[in-house]
């Protein structure tokens, strides 16, 4: 607690239950976020991450191997996914021209369009959900704290 101008070290029960908050917030967020994606564009949570992650990128591409890691997928996940988006005309698998080794999953037209339009809803869904009740300063505040946990905390920190 902080009492006029002293600040005393929050006690276990306290930051226990904001950890418990942090959670309980972002697992509310998501799920409301990724349940609209759903409704909307009918793309599960780790498809739509995958489309973002292509959009962003250069040429719209990733080799398969990193955007399976990056979207934290194990080798068969991330196949089934890559297979329904495939199915779904949303990505297609482009061997590398320098590199046999290399597949890339690349966005189709048609990918291309959907990914476009799902980021842009994600982007009104934050804005609505995070944006307005926080305000841009505690949301740059709050991205700037996780952004500081996945340093110490993520896998690049072990």
């Amino acid at each position: 607690m902080y009492a006029a101008g002293v600040t005393t070290e929050p006690d276990d029960d306290e930051i226990v239950t904001w950890w418990g908050l942090v959670i309980e917030g972002y697992l509310a967020t998501q799920d409301r976020l990724m349940g609209e994606i759903a409704e909307r564009f009918d793309l599960a949570p780790a498809s739509f991450d995958i489309l973002v992650r292509l959009v962003r990128s250069p040429e719209h591409r990733l080799p398969m191997t990193r955007l399976a890691k990056e979207a934290a997928l194990s080798s068969g996940g991330f196949t089934k996914v890559a297979d329904r988006l495939v199915a779904a005309d949303l990505i297609e698998r482009v061997p590398s021209s320098e590199d046999r080794r290399v597949t890339y999953a690349c966005l189709t037209e048609h990918g291309l369009d959907v990914a476009s339009k799902a980021r842009q809803t994600c982007a009104d869904i934050l804005r609505e959900r995070v944006l307005t009740p926080l305000g841009n300063r505690s949301s740059e505040e709050l991205a700037e704290a996780m952004r500081t946990l996945r340093t110490v905390n993520g896998a690049a920190a072990e």
